[in-house]
């Protein structure tokens, strides 16, 4: 089945919004592959492309073997048998994590099937439309430059995560940190455990682009007229 020109620019526009956020969230993208143009595109896919030629599969810069798949399914609603289909892919090729860009609303059969493999596999699902967000236009529920904040997963580290088993130092904000921002501690000072943190929704659209999970602390900067930089921290719920 031939897609339609107004198809070709979605799945152009979703393709390069995925690149972006697979490079935020640290994974190796090629500027080439960000910078793509629509003609380009549709010279490496073709104009009679299936959805499913776009798959992606991306490795993390610093660790090659923790990778992502990106699934592009042809059924306007995926039904668990595709779901199976995709998590033997990722079995056979010990991958964990993937992304799912649907077309309509998952089968509630589907559904369940995520819930039911979500121990071995993440896998997040987001449809394919678009949407305007603070005054700028998105694509597949992903936020407008307006609203990109720098976040940075400290639960990235083994000794950030040691650390946030037991507690957080008060003042986060203000005390610089000893490695990549984290605060040291400092005698007589309060602790602060992670659920005291301000807390951000997993299903928010910042969560959902940066792949946070429940859990996980998160450092956000945001610019300041007065400081230069305003940096607070967020508990993933």
């Amino acid at each position: 089945m031939t897609l339609s020109e107004g198809e070709l620019s979605r799945l152009f526009r979703v393709r390069k919004t995925l690149m972006e956020m697979l490079s935020d969230r640290g994974y190796l993208v090629g500027d080439f592959e960000i910078n793509m143009s629509k003609y380009e595109f549709l010279q490496k896919y073709g104009e009679n492309m299936k959805r499913e030629d776009l798959v992606l599969q991306k490795a993390k810069r610093n660790n090659s073997s923790d990778q992502i798949y990106v699934f592009f399914p042809e059924e306007p609603k995926v039904g668990v048998k595709t779901m199976k289909t995709y998590t033997e892919r990722m079995k056979k090729e010990d991958v964990f994590q993937a992304i799912l860009i649907v077309q309509q609303n998952l089968t509630p059969f589907a559904r369940t099937c995520i819930s039911e493999i979500s121990t071995k596999f993440h896998l997040e699902v987001f449809q394919c439309h678009s949407y305007s967000l603070g005054g700028c236009t998105s694509v597949i529920c992903f936020i407008g430059v307006a609203l990109k904040f720098i976040i940075l997963p400290i639960c990235c580290c083994v000794a950030w995560l040691m650390l946030l088993d037991r507690n957080l130092w008060c003042g986060i904000s203000k005390m610089p940190g000893s490695h990549m921002g984290l605060p040291s501690p400092r005698h007589g000072q309060k602790a602060v455990k992670r659920r005291e943190l301000p807390r951000i929704q997993i299903t928010d659209p910042i969560a959902r682009y940066y792949g946070l999970k429940r859990g996980q602390v998160v450092k956000i900067i945001r610019p300041s007229e007065t400081a230069g930089r305003y940096v607070t921290y967020r508990y993933v719920v």
